[in-house]
């Protein structure tokens, strides 16, 4: 990770993105706080990552805004934390810790509901469908929601048996030679992978045959000349030694983008297209799922799950076999059904039905809390990134280290959940010291997990929290 990270001015709000640098000019005082608070938020950020262990790195993080008074750095440093939310398995902090709010814009096209020539398919079929003739199918992700990584992990095997062979993912270094031969993710793999449902795309397309590459800047190019950047690397690794080549790419937000501006100049795809002239199936997933506040939710959204009931992410095919998208410059909108909770932790993570819940008791942690619990491949090494990790707690996780009262002694519990197959499973301390270790089998496939409980129910121990939480503002838009 480059050292200092671009802040992209959308709606009054800068975000951030890891991968690049940001060069300073001439600005306005409320800018120039926002990018010293940038400065600031990527050291702690470097700091957090000289701690040995994912819990350890979290908590540093965690400290680091919980401790501070000043607003413009909490602004900033709350997509941080939520990132390390997500690298912890603890999605639903990270959501509400960040949050995107999605208005209406003049381009939006008119809702689906509106005209009956649209009609609601599960996207897990429809989308391989639109995928024939094509020789690129490009993914959008919310890089803090991982559930809107879900859909491509389980689109992997299909569009492989539709011919595709390279996956070039935005988060993947170049850097790490060995992934391919290897066949998983380590820490030195990329930055979004160390969350385990990234790690899932990654690992399932080298398990699927692909030839994965990655392919962000390695300059400190930003804007315009970063997304050039990108298109090249990807035109190098894979169209110009391999011109039958069929791609698919994972990216963040409108990276993806086949026209329309993007700050100032022109998206990666934009700019691939230039290089190879390939139409691309553009798959936007980032502006249509349920928030953790409803005011967040584009308005379209929730007349669409009120009528259809969704049990899994659909698109919208007209009579004639186009697809529908919320606006110009993407190919179809992929709508994501509410988020339900099983034993505090969203069932989306069973990906389709593909991975089933493994309960696991908070016994083995010996009251050494917080507690880490990562579930590894059998056949990987120590140094994977785990195929599903959560944190086993009696106190809401985002209270202070200084700040932990339990007042409840029962033993905390959640669901790991996994792929059919054997895992090694290891708690550890916050110190990254092993209490626990065990194998474990998970054979065959069980009844999904129940999607009616309400999002806001969860089961296990009750905390206080000695300290009033701040509700946060959200953000319009991402990069």
């Amino acid at each position: 990770m480059r050292s200092i990270l671009i802040l992209v001015a959308l709606a009054g709000v800068w975000l951030a993105d890891p991968a690049t640098s940001v060069q300073a000019q001439s600005i306005p005082p409320w800018q120039e706080r926002q990018l010293e608070a940038a400065r600031k938020s990527d050291a702690i950020m470097r700091e957090a990552s000289r701690h040995t262990g994912m819990l350890a790195q979290f908590q540093f993080m965690r400290d680091a805004y919980f401790s501070s008074r000043n607003p413009t750095f909490r602004v900033i440093f709350r997509q941080y934390l939520s990132w390390y939310q997500t690298f912890i398995g603890d999605y639903d902090d990270a959501a509400s810790m960040f949050s995107i709010a999605q208005r209406a814009l003049p381009d939006d096209r008119p809702s689906p509901l509106d005209d009956p020539a649209w009609s609601a398919q599960p996207a897990l079929t429809a989308i391989p469908q639109l995928a024939k003739g094509y020789r690129a199918v490009f993914f959008n992700e919310a890089h803090n929601i991982p559930l809107t990584r879900t859909v491509t992990v389980q689109l992997l095997a299909k569009l492989r048996a539709e011919g595709f062979d390279y996956f070039a993912a935005e988060t993947v270094y170049q850097t790490d030679t060995k992934l391919q031969s290897r066949g998983y993710p380590t820490g030195n793999s990329g930055f979004y992978t160390e969350e385990p449902i990234a790690a899932e795309m990654v690992r399932t397309a080298l398990k699927l045959g692909y030839k994965v590459i990655g392919y962000d800047a390695l300059s400190d190019a930003t804007g315009d000349e970063r997304e050039a950047e990108q298109a090249r690397n990807i035109y190098r690794q894979v169209f110009k030694s391999d011109p039958n080549a069929k791609l698919v790419v994972d990216a963040g937000y409108a990276h993806i983008l086949e026209e329309g501006d993007f700050q100032g100049g022109m998206s990666m795809a934009e700019h691939l297209y230039k290089l190879t002239h390939l139409d691309v199936l553009t798959v936007e997933q980032t502006m249509l799922y349920g928030h953790p506040a409803a005011s967040d939710d584009h308005p379209y959204y929730t007349p669409v799950m009120d009528r259809l009931h969704p049990k899994e992410p659909l698109v919208f095919i007209s009579k004639s076999g186009q697809p529908w998208s919320l606006r110009p410059g993407y190919d179809v909108s992929v709508w994501f059904p509410p988020q339900t909770l099983r034993r505090g932790r969203p069932t989306w993570l069973d990906l389709g039905g593909e991975r089933m819940p493994y309960y696991v008791s908070g016994e083995p942690c010996n009251r050494h809390y917080p507690c880490l619990v990562e579930a590894r491949y059998a056949g990987e090494g120590d140094d994977a990134i785990p195929a599903d990790r959560m944190v086993l707690d009696p106190v809401p996780l985002n209270a202070l280290s200084s700040e932990r009262v339990v007042t409840d002694s029962k033993v905390p519990f959640g669901e790991l959940y996994l792929r059919p197959g054997t895992y090694r499973v290891v708690y550890c301390d916050e110190n990254n010291a092993t209490l626990f270790s065990q194998n474990v089998t998970i054979k065959g496939h069980s009844p999904r997990p129940p999607r009616s409980q309400p999002r806001a129910a969860t089961a296990g121990p009750v905390a206080t929290l000695v300290r009033g939480d701040v509700a946060q503002p959200s953000v319009d838009q991402g990069n």
